[in-house]
């Protein structure tokens, strides 16, 4: 039951109505209509004056529909209005606050400082008093607000330092991969060694792991030049596809012998030799390479006997002469 606000009767609803209107109907006592006269039988009869219960029901019953109207249309809005609110719930709004965009602010610049500092070099955030002070040379035994006092007893003496030798790269591979002793000296002879320098030899003649070495191996380190060991005929030169790369073969006549060298592994074009030119003892041949079937820059030199291999060092040991 709805209560009125204007301080009339409260409002019912429909269903209300009616049922007030049937316990009102049912309670009210029915009244004894009197028998008309006989004599008047003709005459007109009055109708029975309305009963006021049934006014006072129907005037409930009229206000009662609109409010039940009413009633009905605040519920549908409430139901509209709960649903609503309970969307903008759903979806919380996300404020952001003049304090967090201050502190990524903060970040950014701080990421970006870090970034510059690290990839510039020192002396940019140096200022030029700074670098000159750094710069600044002080003689030896001087230093600002300090002195130095020395007893006149002291003896100036030159320091004492341990002895020491410099091994070359070719030395280092000769002392790790040799396990001869491959010592020679230089000659200028009409029989001469290959290199200008008694370069060492790394691998010598004979068998080793993979095959026959035919030939020594000298590293004086790549370009560095090689010459005739005697005068003879090149008779071959350029590039081999069986190892030797780029090499000079020389055919040399020594006392009625028939003596062949070979340089191998030399610099592409680096030789000026063709086959069937006439070559000089210590005639420039061409530069240490890597070309062919090679370990490093490195000269391969053979030495043929009657088209016989025979040991490089040993037999320029026993005929290289001045």
């Amino acid at each position: 039951m709805a209560e009125s606000t204007d301080g009339q009767q409260p409002l019912l609803t429909r269903r209300e109505a009616r049922a007030r209107e049937a316990a009102l109907a049912a309670s009210a006592p029915a009244k004894p209509v009197p028998l008309p006269d006989p004599d008047s039988l003709f005459e007109a009869v009055p109708l029975a004056p309305v009963d006021p219960p049934a006014k006072a029901v129907a005037s409930i019953h009229r206000r009662a529909v609109p409010a039940a109207k009413k009633t009905l249309a605040h519920r549908r809005a409430s139901k509209r209005a709960g649903r609503a609110v309970r969307t903008v719930a759903a979806r919380p709004r996300h404020k952001s606050s003049l304090g967090s965009t201050f502190v990524s602010l903060g970040a950014l610049i701080i990421a970006g400082a870090l970034l510059v500092g690290s990839s510039l070099p020192i002396n940019v955030l140096t200022t030029p008093s700074i670098a000159t002070a750094a710069n600044t040379i002080v003689s030896p035994g001087v230093i600002a607000g300090q002195t130095l006092r020395v007893s006149p007893d002291a003896i100036e003496s030159a320091p004492v330092r341990d002895n020491f030798d410099v091994v070359s790269p070719a030395e280092v591979l000769a002392l790790k991969f040799s396990g001869a002793d491959y010592a020679y000296t230089l000659t200028s002879g009409a029989v001469r060694w290959p290199l200008s320098s008694a370069i060492p030899i790394t691998d010598g003649f004979g068998p080793r792991s993979g095959g026959f070495h035919k030939g020594v191996d000298f590293v004086p380190g790549e370009g560095s030049p090689i010459y005739a060991i005697a005068d003879g005929v090149a008779v071959s030169a350029g590039y081999d596809t069986s190892g030797y790369g780029n090499h000079v073969v020389i055919q040399h006549n020594l006392g009625g012998i028939d003596v062949k060298s070979n340089y191998a592994h030399m610099i592409l074009d680096s030789s000026p030799i063709v086959a069937g030119q006439q070559i000089k003892v210590g005639d420039y041949l061409g530069q240490v390479g890597d070309t062919g079937i090679s370990y490093g820059a490195h000269l391969h030199f053979e030495i043929y006997v009657d088209d016989v291999p025979v040991d490089p060092y040993a037999w320029l040991s026993a005929n290289a002469s001045n």
